[in-house]
């Protein structure tokens, strides 16, 4: 039997610890308002060589995982990049990439060289000023202003500076190795441009042919992102320059590729809580307490780092405003949004750090500036974004005027929903959901019962299973029947659940799918999801998720939550609009703001929401516009959702650390608070279809009359 001491020593051993961390620590931290990142690097300084010592950031475990960790932070950042984004903007956002990349260069040079750091050294430390993560992102998301022009600009400058202060780097590095020379220099920049060119086009292209070739296989999609991951993390190495730039382009190369589908939400969910906080515990262990606390007795170093990040990130802003004329709010937006410091600048300091060309007190205090910049920048972004212009929306219809003609009628079809019915307790609700849509439409409803197979057709348990979807059948078309609407049941025998909905759909030419709200969430249902999170990505339609608490037929007010002023956002409203017109209800839109939004800000977001109402409604007379400042957008929801019957969600895919079918950190706590009815809209990728083209009454007599043929 072996002592305890000999198992510690198993590599396991610290594997294990590092899950507790990742599983324990963040959360705790993140209570008390503290970023979960600070709370791993804590954990990190606590188990490492100045603390407990349980853990070594030499062991070979720490040293594989770290690696992973760092590797897969860079893909992360590469893979984040809103490409579409930049080629919107790309002059002006490599002009201003330019602006916040220079800059903070020569800044950072300068501290380098006041504090005697050789010119090899201080380059580097300007080019960890050079990068900088969009960290206040889900801020301007949220408050609707992504497509003023300053914004867009800023989110498309990222992939210049990011690789610009990849090559500082890799340049950097060859030097301190003692490599450098004109020539190897070129052949250096020559091999890297040639290899570049090979990743971006070359696993862009492999990608869109595999993908295409493994069609919905995702287990063999996620391994083909993987593995394009660490061969082009090898391949780097192998012409000289760090893996971390092999790394990033492989995020950039597969970035089209996997767009925002089922794929990226599982690269990201293994990064994000498996090897990048990993990387943060080994960042931790690296932290020599006697070294930190003697940086802080010489504090110059950590001040001149902090602010002279802050101030060349601030004079890059100040010259595109001068340069594109921007205003004052933009320019502060821009330096807020340019600010934080974390993905690209952690991992090129350890590279540095590693290769013995920046000290502890550099690490130290790139620590200390990740924390100030990741809470100063998100800060002054939720300050100063509320006041920022955006571009007039135009709500127009989602189908093109050759949609609407009676010979496009004719092709889409009637009206068509899909209702899976499983549970008796909630089938009624169900139903009524869809009869309402569907009468209004002129359309019917098909109510859809799913037979879990089994190995053999004849077992009692498949028997049963059929027995069973028959009556629920069975009692949806007499309830369809009472309630005056055409039903076609349909029974099919699947062995999953999720893609015999979606088949259905399809074959039925459903127009949309209404769902009962699945109750399996949490770990499970991210790393394995859940049949609705699967209908959701699998169906070509839009899929109202449901939380029935009382029946469709008495819904008397509905509150509809509007957060981006864009065209989608009618969907909701034209939705509630619907079921507001067969029960005589009223329909609340309600815009939450940062209780600093200017009032001309908020008299421009009521003349758009009104703006919204004449596309839905043109009487309007069943709609009402609210716009309530509050600080947490979440509690003024709740708050008024006290008084309605029913709160309708858009629902979309997180673009970061995906979580299924909620939207952020507004979604997910309405969903386990609030009290009344929810119906969630779910938008399929990539879908231009509408929920709801608000249908004449001629194109809805069309609809019966071919009914009635």
């Amino acid at each position: 039997m072996e002592s305890f001491s000999e198992v510690l020593k198993e590599p396991i051993v610290p594997f294990a610890i590092l899950l507790v961390v990742i599983l324990a620590v963040p959360p705790i931290f993140e209570r008390f308002r503290v970023p979960g990142i600070v709370g791993l690097l804590a954990a990190g300084v606590l188990l490492g060589s100045n603390g407990l010592q349980v853990l070594e950031n030499e062991s070979e475990t720490m040293s594989l995982l770290s690696d992973i960790g760092l590797v897969y932070l860079m893909f992360v950042a590469g893979l984040e990049v809103d490409m579409e984004q930049f080629r919107r903007t790309r002059n002006r956002s490599m002009g201003y990439g330019s602006f916040t990349f220079a800059v903070p260069l020569i800044m950072g040079t300068l501290v380098g060289r006041l504090f005697n750091f050789d010119w090899n050294a201080s380059v580097l430390i300007g080019s960890l000023f050079a990068s900088h993560t969009l960290l206040a992102y889900p801020i301007v998301r949220r408050l609707g202003v992504v497509n003023n022009e300053a914004v867009t600009v800023t989110i498309g400058a990222t992939i210049f500076t990011d690789i610009g202060s990849l090559l500082v780097l890799a340049v950097c590095i060859a030097i301190s190795k003692g490599e450098f020379s004109a020539l190897r220099l070129a052949i250096l920049l020559g091999s890297l441009a040639v290899y570049s060119v090979a990743i971006l086009v070359g696993v862009d292209k492999l990608g869109r042919e595999f993908f295409r070739r493994s069609r919905d296989d995702q287990g063999n999609q996620f391994l083909f992102v993987l593995l394009a991951l660490f061969l082009a993390s090898v391949g780097a190495q192998l012409i000289g320059v760090e893996k971390i730039i092999g790394a990033f382009l492989a995020g950039l190369a597969v970035n089209d590729v996997v767009g925002h589908g089922p794929v990226k939400e599982k690269v990201e969910f293994v990064g994000s809580v498996l090897f990048i906080p990993i990387f943060f515990v080994d960042l931790g262990l690296l932290v020599d307490i006697p070294a930190f606390v003697k940086s802080l007795s010489t504090i110059w170093l950590t001040v001149a780092i902090v602010v002279g990040l802050i101030v060349s990130k601030l004079l890059a802003a100040v010259l595109a405003k001068l340069v594109y004329r921007y205003n004052f709010v933009e320019m502060m937006t821009m330096w807020s949004l340019s600010m934080p410091q974390v993905g690209a600048t952690l991992a090129a300091t350890l590279v540095g750090y590693r290769a013995g060309v920046l000290d502890e007190g550099v690490l130290n205090s790139v620590i200390v500036l990740m924390l100030v910049t990741s809470t100063l920048g998100p800060v002054l972004t939720a300050r100063f974004a509320p006041q920022l212009q955006t571009v007039g929306t135009d709500f127009q219809d989602d189908t093109s005027s050759d949609e609407r003609t009676p010979e496009a009628v004719e092709e889409k079809g009637e009206f068509t929903v899909v209702v899976p019915v499983y549970n008796p307790q909630t089938e009624r609700y169900l139903i009524e959901m869809a009869t309402l849509l569907a009468r209004h439409e002129g359309g019917r409803i098909v109510p859809l019962a799913i037979a879990q197979a089994h190995a053999r057709m004849d077992s009692p348990e498949m028997q049963a299973a059929i027995r069973r979807s028959q009556l629920l059948l069975d009692q949806a078309k007499d309830l369809s029947r009472d309630l005056g609407v055409e039903a076609s049941p349909q029974l099919r025998i699947e062995y999953n659940v999720a893609q015999g909905i979606s088949h259905a759909s399809r074959e039925q030419n459903a127009s949309m799918i209404v769902l009962g709200l699945s109750n399996r969430s949490g770990f499970r249902a991210r790393l394995f999801g859940s049949v609705t999170d699967s209908v959701l990505w699998g169906t070509h339609c839009l899929v109202a998720v449901t939380r029935l608490l009382d029946s469709p037929l008495s819904i008397q007010r509905i509150l509809v939550p509007v957060e981006n002023l864009t065209t989608p956002a009618l969907r909701p409203a034209r939705f509630a609009q619907i079921l507001a017109s067969a029960n005589q209800a009223q329909v609340t839109l309600l815009h939450v703001c940062s209780p600093r939004t200017s009032p001309s800000k908020i008299a421009w977001t009521r003349s758009q929401l009104e703006l919204m109402v004449s596309k839905v409604s043109p009487q309007g007379s069943q709609i009402e516009v609210q716009i309530k400042p509050h600080e947490n957008v979440t509690q003024a929801i709740l708050n008024a959702s006290q008084s309605h019957d029913l709160v309708v969600l858009r629902s979309q895919r997180r673009q970061q650390g995906g979580n299924g079918l909620t939207v952020g950190e507004v979604t997910t706590p309405l969903l386990q608070q609030l009290t009344c009815s929810i119906v969630m809209l779910g938008e399929p990728q990539g879908t231009s279809t509408s929920v709801f083209s608000p249908s004449s009454p001629k194109q809805v007599e069309m609809r019966k009359s071919k009914r009635q043929v």
